[in-house]
């Protein structure tokens, strides 16, 4: 009989969590979109114009952009660790990646915010 010890580590589950959580706040965010586009009463550059400078679209849509940078994280690490094994090679894409999805975010506020 093989006594195994569980040490507590959860290895995995917050990624599982993560994943889970960006993509639900992913759908509502589409759902929201979708209806809060098929409500407006023209769709012409003036009612975009309008519909952009609320500051809850704003807000959301930064929410949405957050969910969907962690959950390119998640997924591309979990694909190289699984299937880049020479270590430097990993983390090398590991730090393109980061430095790609910083920048996409930071990029998502100069667009939304207008910085």
């Amino acid at each position: 009989m093989v006594k195994r010890e569980v040490i507590g580590a959860h290895y995995g589950l917050r990624g599982f969590i993560v994943q889970r959580v960006s993509a639900v706040v992913m759908a509502v965010y589409t759902a929201l979109a979708l209806i809060v586009i098929a409500s407006l009463p023209r769709f012409d550059h003036a009612s975009w114009k309008a519909l952009w400078a609320t500051p809850g679209v704003r807000y959301a849509t930064f929410a949405f952009v957050v969910a969907v940078l962690l959950h390119a994280w998640v997924g591309l690490r979990n694909v190289f660790m699984d299937y880049v094994h020479p270590t430097v090679l990993r983390l090398t894409l590991y730090i393109i990646v980061i430095v790609a999805l910083v920048m996409y975010g930071a990029w998502s506020i100069q667009i939304l915010w207008g910085a």
